[in-house]
């Protein structure tokens, strides 16, 4: 997983991980989410990979807009 910047900081995201269709968050806390194209949308997991690799707005936009369309958690 890479390093999230947590550019704002006060981002409860510590890391990520990219795929095709689906992004891995890791927590502060030590969770793992998986958020695909099908629990999370498309449109959705294309934002949460850009706002993962500026390092700012991750979190925020998880707490507001996802939710919990997670695929699973770990």
């Amino acid at each position: 997983m890479e390093h999230y910047k947590n550019l704002g900081g006060q981002s409860g995201v510590a890391s990520y991980e990219i795929g095709s269709d689906s992004i891995k968050v890791r927590f502060k806390d030590g969770h793992v989410y998986l958020y695909n194209s099908a629990s999370a949308g498309s449109r959705n997991i294309e934002h949460m990979k850009s706002l993962a690799t500026a390092g700012r707005g991750l979190n925020s936009f998880i707490n507001t807009t996802v939710k919990k369309n997670y695929a699973s958690k770990s």
